[in-house]
């Protein structure tokens, strides 16, 4: 979850090392620091706050030299406070470090290095890796301090360490918490994501848990815990500058919202000839060798479990193939019993994220299968996965997703409609019909999005509302989970709960009171009727329904308060569509209250830690 950069080269190593830990501001917020090797000394500066506070500190006392690791922080241990903030010295002020993870052990560490002498400033867990390293280069050199430390701790890192004897190299590794290494002209880099060096570099090292790395400006050294030899090439990142930057949008979510429509059309391109899906080879032969009554588990956190829920009800209805769909946090110690016959699909936008990549651990080690659903090429997730499926939605900043969801449910409607033919479950009129709405769904997109202002009308109507509900059925129940959790994120002064709709009357109508609103989810569908019954019930409670619906559905005007429509698609594939202005509408809202949209508090873009 948090940002970490480390700089060794020709450049200004305060300057370049900033640089790049702006770019990672959505991993971490709540302080931020730096420590700068020059040629005497190490120099540490720390603020509480955004990075900007950060930088303006450094504007009134600049430190200069060749290297630096610099690091935002998401508070697990210890409170945000400047004291708390990273990097951590060691006692002598000659070694620093910054850290993203969680070391579980640290407390019986910490009690063995205060009776060695050892003086702690913070209540970090992070703190005692700089005096474990301390100690043990009393009586090895550096490079094996450092290895020797990192296998005394038990838990989650990624951690760069600095030292002032040793002012050509830095030190990094890396277990369950992401960390790359970028190669320049000159320089090299550590980071926690690619976007963070991309203004400086595209060949990038991804490493693997417990791996360590040296790394001088000529590039990376890499070996295992025990010390041997790693031979790894370097990867070419395709992403360019200019898709991580906002590009004119006054917020990352915004613009990543307008990018949907070339999202999806990238993740649909060379896989939909006609009505045939075409995956690449490794994943062709993954799902052709699927059993007839193959399980299916997908496990996913926050924005794609609901991804996974839309997939459940796509793949039992026209693959019919059973599904069941868990919680990545959950799926961990539930029990479950696994096998060769137990498919595990794993959607993550990341690649990163702790409980999906621990979930996907474990069902390899029940000997489950695993396929991952995963937009960030070369990630954890991947790597460990038996077949990927990329969602080519591009780099996604912003901490609430919208992109990746719908680029999600696009892969797993391409799943759906592959395994559906294979199976020969789908008629070949109605495999048509699906694969033309998937084709047109760019289109569609498009013009979904050109409702913006009716969109923002309606917030800027309900945005004093402090309470909202959100209800649909079959495949929009899960929008309607999804619609209010994008509230949640962006909108903290605002609470929104997402239901079934046939769920109201058993409990939460209880709380409709007169203004209350509640977004409904009415697109065509074989429960029409049925939303609308909810929709009566909500009025006659004085309620004021906010209504998403088809296109020409002039029916329904008389039953909202406020009307939004989406273009008509197959019932499948409307999640995709209402997307964008249960998207929007969150947007505005926010917008409208001033809320720190792209960096809202306590939220982070990827969970690395449990």
């Amino acid at each position: 979850m948090c940002g970490i950069v480390g700089y060794i080269g020709k450049g200004d190593a305060t300057s370049v090392a900033l640089d790049c830990l702006a770019r990672l501001e959505y991993r971490g917020y709540d302080s931020a620091g730096i420590a700068v090797l020059n040629s005497k000394r190490l120099e540490v500066r720390k603020r509480p706050g955004k990075i900007k506070e950060l930088i303006e500190l450094i504007r009134q006392r600049p430190p200069h030299g060749h290297a630096a690791v610099c690091h935002s922080r998401w508070a697990t241990h210890g409170e945000p406070s400047e004291r708390n903030a990273h990097p951590h010295a060691d006692c002598t002020g000659t070694l620093a470090v910054v850290h993203n993870g969680i070391i579980e052990n640290y407390a019986e560490l910490k009690e063995r290095l205060l009776a060695e002498g050892h003086r702690f400033r913070s209540q970090t867990d992070t703190e005692i890796i700089v005096h474990l390293v301390e100690e043990l280069a009393k009586r090895q050199p550096i490079e094996t301090a450092f290895r020797l430390a990192l296998k005394q701790l038990r838990g989650a890192y990624a951690v760069c360490l600095i030292s002032a004897k040793e002012p050509h190299r830095l030190f990094g590794a890396r277990n369950s918490s992401p960390l790359i290494v970028g190669i320049g002209d000159g320089e090299a880099f550590f980071a926690s994501d690619v976007p963070a060096i991309l203004s400086h570099t595209r060949r990038v090292v991804y490493l693997n848990d417990e791996e360590v790395v040296e790394l001088t400006a000529g590039g990376p050294r890499l070996m295992t815990l025990d010390g041997k030899p790693v031979q790894r090439e370097s990867t070419t990142v395709t992403w360019s500058l200019e898709s991580a930057r906002k590009g004119g949008y006054p917020h990352f979510m915004l613009k990543e919202i307008h990018e949907q429509p070339l999202a999806i059309e990238h993740t649909l391109a060379n896989r939909l000839v006609g009505d045939t899906v075409r995956f690449d080879r490794r994943t062709t032969q993954f799902l052709d060798r699927l059993s007839d009554d193959e399980q299916l588990i997908i496990i996913a956190c926050g924005t794609a479990y609901h991804a996974g829920l839309v997939g459940e009800y796509m793949l039992e209805e026209l693959a019919r193939i059973p599904v069941d769909v868990d919680l990545a946090s959950e799926f961990r110690y539930r029990g479950s019993r696994l096998g060769r016959r137990t498919t595990v699909i794993a959607i993550t936008q990341s690649g990163e994220t702790a409980d999906t990549l621990a979930g996907v651990k474990m069902a390899k080690t029940q000997g489950a299968k695993v396929l991952a659903i995963c937009n960030v090429m070369s990630s954890s997730i991947a790597r460990e996965a038996d077949a990927v499926i990329y969602t080519h939605a591009g780099p996604e900043i912003a901490v609430a997703s919208t992109k990746a969801y719908t680029s999600q449910l696009t892969v797993l409607a391409l799943l759906t409609l592959y395994l559906a033919k294979k199976r020969k479950q789908l008629p070949a009129a109605q495999a048509k019909r699906f694969a033309r709405g998937l084709a047109a769904l760019p289109a569609l997109l498009e013009r979904a999005l050109a409702n913006e202002q009716a969109v923002k009308a309606v917030a800027a109507k309900y945005a004093s509302a402090r309470n909202f509900y959100y209800l649909g059925r079959r495949h929009n129940y899960p929008s309607a989970l999804e619609g209010a959790l994008k509230l949640k994120e962006i909108c903290p002064l605002i609470h929104a709960e997402g239901y079934a709709a046939g769920e109201m009357k058993h409990g939460p109508i209880s709380l409709i009171r007169k203004g209350w609103p509640v977004v409904f989810l009415a697109t065509r569908s074989p429960v029409y009727e049925k939303i609308v019954s909810n929709i009566e019930e909500v009025r006659a409670r004085k309620g004021e329904c906010i209504v998403i619906a088809s296109e020409g559905d002039d029916h329904i005007r008389c039953y909202a308060d406020r009307l939004i429509t989406v273009p008509q698609t197959d019932e499948f594939l409307s999640p995709i569509v209402t997307a964008i202005p249960l998207q929007l509408f969150a947007y505005h809202v926010a917008a409208a209250n001033g809320c720190d949209i792209d960096q809202p508090p306590n939220l982070a873009k990827s969970v690395t830690v449990e």
